[in-house]
């Protein structure tokens, strides 16, 4: 089965269509720049000529960056605020013609990546966190999805999270690999003393350069390790929660 799977965040808009048996992407992605600001009329219109690149008439799934509960937006850290309590999917559906499925956007990252990457034989507790224009995660216990966790805004030294552990953060900065790592190992030892994860994996576009910085994280127990199907995790997971996925086969 092909589903379409659009990824929004707070950056870019990406998608493809997507065998969901296996979460591989089925054409070359296709990516456009978030509109700013980031408005549903702005951001629907985005979708809309999307999924019109691959004229796909087929079901969609997509990501938002922010709590999502029956396909209606209650979190918007990184978008207009005027996403809150708005019904993304009925927007996104009544544009393309067609059934849209909603999900947040690490939540979808997780699916993907505990189904079909670095988290595929853990049963323990497993913890996504995705750093991007904000910090996403994604909790699993047994393989099971606890949604829309957001602990990226959890309070650090009277800020959120995300304001000093996010990759937008370290360019804003100009932070180099060991001040914004000093910064990322705080905050995953803040996750460790809450959730005490047996696995962490990172994800998001800077999870692309581990090598880089999570061999610099001395100070967590959990293993750390890079997220396999890097930026494409969101565009699968979108797919895969059309078909209901939310457990790690």
């Amino acid at each position: 089965m092909q589903v379409l799977g659009i990824d929004i965040g707070g950056t870019g808009i990406k998608g493809a269509p997507v065998d969901v048996a296996t979460g591989q992407l089925v054409t070359d992605r296709k990516k456009i720049l978030t509109p700013h600001p980031a408005t549903p009329d702005a951001v629907t219109a985005v979708v809309k000529e999307l999924a019109g690149q691959f004229d796909w008439t087929g079901p969609i799934g997509a990501t938002f960056p922010g709590v999502v509960t029956d396909g209606t937006v209650r979190t918007a850290a990184n978008v207009d605020k005027s996403w809150i309590d708005h019904d993304a999917a009925d927007s996104f559906g009544k544009a393309i013609g067609a059934e849209v499925t909603v999900v947040n956007d690490a939540d979808a990252a997780g699916i993907a990546e505990m189904t079909f990457g670095a988290g595929k034989d853990e049963r323990g507790t497993a913890l996504m966190l995705t750093f991007g224009t904000g910090v996403g995660s994604a909790l699993f216990t047994g393989g099971i999805l606890v949604p829309n966790t957001e602990f990226g805004h959890i309070e650090i030294r009277g800020k959120d999270a995300e304001k000093r552990a996010s990759e937008h953060a370290k360019e804003t900065h100009e932070w180099g690999w060991k001040d914004w790592t000093q910064r990322v190992e705080e905050y995953m030892q803040r996750m460790e003393a809450l959730l005490a994860p047996d696995l962490i994996i990172v994800g998001g576009g800077i999870s692309k350069e581990s090598e880089k910085w999570v061999p610099r994280i001395k100070g967590v127990r959990a293993r750390i390790v890079p997220a396999v199907m890097h930026n494409d995790a969101g565009i699968a997971g979108a797919a895969m929660a059309v078909t209901g996925s939310a457990t790690a086969k």
